[in-house]
């Protein structure tokens, strides 16, 4: 059974960085996944913040490029996602999410559903 774990999340002032980290247990092979990480503010729909496929190639929506940034170490299983240059609006509970795929497949483009999600770690950017 695979699990997510999400931890990093904090509160921070507008400008500054985070990195949130999600360790995955379960996942024998990471080729077969697409991971990725979205959040939910208050009273908004959950939207999709980048994802990472089998070798590594990252998708972002076009919103976020050039600010966020998602990684993966395939051997400790842990999924990151460095924030930089946060804004007020990127406040939310941001969860990390894995979708089964076949080998060495991009990630689809958002949004697509994860088969396994995380607990969610909050993230309150302050003005």
């Amino acid at each position: 059974q695979v699990q997510l774990v999400e931890s990093g999340g904090g509160s921070v002032q507008a400008g500054g960085s985070l990195r949130l980290s999600c360790a995955a247990s379960g996942i024998t092979d990471s080729t077969l996944f697409c991971m990725g990480w979205f959040r939910q503010a208050r009273g908004k729909e959950r939207e999709g913040v980048a994802g990472i496929d089998g070798l590594h190639r990252g998708t972002y929506p076009t919103s976020l490029e050039g600010r966020f940034f998602i990684s993966k170490d395939d051997v400790a299983n842990v999924l990151y996602l460095q924030m930089n240059s946060l804004k007020p609006e990127d406040s939310a509970v941001y969860y990390c999410a894995a979708q089964r795929r076949a080998r060495y497949t991009v990630c689809p483009q958002f949004p697509w559903k994860g088969d396994y999600w995380g607990q969610g770690t909050q993230v309150t950017v302050s003005s």
